[in-house]
């Protein structure tokens, strides 16, 4: 049974890198950084992006397990390959359409629906944020649609009326404190904030919008901090988490994969469906049919040589970075570093991968690979019985809900991560 008088409360800041706080751009993190326990080699999952990131966090699961590719995916349908976008409001609908099903694993708010419940308020993606919770066992509220248990949407004043900017993310920071904290209290209140990540799509790492995007995700943080501090000044028992999923690195160039396959003579499979590219930023998923398969992989060989590509990795070589060789996926692909530097001073940029509908410009940030600074995002986890201090061991996104559920007391079964709870400071 859960212990019903303990809660959870998360805020995460998308795409805010570890190595971006300090005491003058983020004094709230910097600060509960001394007095929580912090990871230093957490990491991100692949793909390094927001919608996988979602799913791994509410299932304790990597891709492999809980069936989300990436922010772009393929999907097996009348025997071809078709690409969709995951951010999507309906994408589900296609998931469950070829599938049977959304993720294959059970989510958080599954898992606690009858435990004190969950919520979440998201600002990111309508895929992110639906993600977290794909068959509405708890409440999300997102821009784009807030649903209760049970699938039945919010109107009104109920809803989430907000934009994706600083004033939606502190519009919604305030409701979610108000609101989910003091007000429902539910097992598990989860606040997702869209920014820096959204500020750095369109602006350069290190630029002073960057600056002013960690400055007021920072606000929101303290926000959160200063209202749980309250309630446990009140008598409830809450284990705060604060972390991002991802960090950024700045773009360096865009490349065509699907063209260059086709200049490699798989046009004819390209048209047809039987290989399809997924894009994800700095990386891609490249997918099959049984019967593209063969002229997919007689290419893979060739594609690594490119100086654009910095590895493409398949069978248990991919398999080890938590993205399986099932479903059509045949390979994936990191693209290559550039050692730049950009105008303000960070070093390094990226080979991007070009996606129908979307253009990239250089110097602004990008993610999705498994790049050192786009998989280096930050946890900490602050408790009165929690120890204070560094874990050095590898950590991950997955290790997220098994220390919620440790800590309410309820069941982990069946998660790729494992609890944090209590976990000792400078573990090795």
């Amino acid at each position: 049974m859960a212990n019903l008088q303990r809660r959870v409360v998360m805020v995460c800041c998308d795409a805010l890198g570890r190595d971006w706080i300090n005491p003058d751009l983020t004094p709230a993190l910097h600060a509960l950084q001394r007095t929580a326990l912090h990871c230093s080699a957490y990491r991100a999952v692949f793909p390094s992006v927001t919608r996988v990131s979602a799913a791994s966090i509410a299932t304790g699961c990597r891709p492999s397990r809980h069936g989300l590719h990436g922010n772009r995916m393929g999907l097996l349908e009348a025997g071809r390959v078709s690409i969709y976008d995951v951010g999507k409001p309906d994408f589900r609908a296609h998931m469950r359409r070829a599938t049977g099903q959304t993720l294959r694993v059970p989510t958080l708010a599954e898992r606690v629906a009858k435990h004190g419940g969950f919520v979440a308020f998201s600002n990111v993606s309508p895929g992110a944020a639906y993600f977290l919770d794909p068959e509405h066992f708890g409440h999300v509220y997102h821009r784009a649609g807030s649903y209760a248990p049970g699938g039945h949407a919010l109107t009104g004043e109920a809803a989430l009326r907000i934009e994706q900017d600083f004033a939606g993310d502190w519009s919604m920071t305030q409701r979610f404190c108000s609101e989910a904290l003091a007000g429902s209290r539910p097992a598990v209140a989860l606040l997702w904030l869209a920014h820096p990540d959204a500020t750095l799509h369109g602006a350069p790492l290190g630029s002073p919008q960057h600056l002013e995007a960690l400055r007021h995700a920072d606000r929101c943080v303290a926000e959160v901090v200063r209202t749980v501090r309250e309630l446990r000044a009140s008598g409830d028992d809450i284990l705060l988490l604060a972390g991002s999923d991802h960090g950024q690195e700045s773009i360096g160039g865009s490349i065509d994969i699907e063209a260059w396959l086709a200049a490699q003579g798989l046009a004819p499979a390209l048209e047809s469906g039987a290989v399809a590219v997924a894009g994800q930023g700095t990386a891609a998923v490249l997918y099959a049919t049984p019967a593209g398969r063969p002229a997919l992989e007689a290419v893979l060989d060739a594609l690594s040589e490119e100086p654009w590509a910095d590895s493409v990795e398949t069978g248990d070589t991919l398999c080890a970075r938590g993205l399986a060789p099932q479903d059509g996926i045949v390979a994936a692909v990191n693209m290559a570093r550039l050692d730049a530097v950009n105008p303000y001073g960070v070093r390094g940029m990226r080979w991007t991968v070009a996606e129908p509908g979307k253009t990239r410009v250089d110097g602004h940030g990008e993610h999705g690979g498994w790049g050192a600074d786009e998989t280096r995002p930050f946890l900490m986890i602050e408790h009165a019985q929690q120890t204070a201090g560094a874990v050095a061991r590898d950590t991950s996104l997955v290790d997220i809900a098994p220390t919620i559920l440790d800590f309410l007391g309820l069941p982990a079964d069946g998660m790729d991560g494992v609890s944090l709870w209590r976990e000792s400071a400078m573990a090795g």
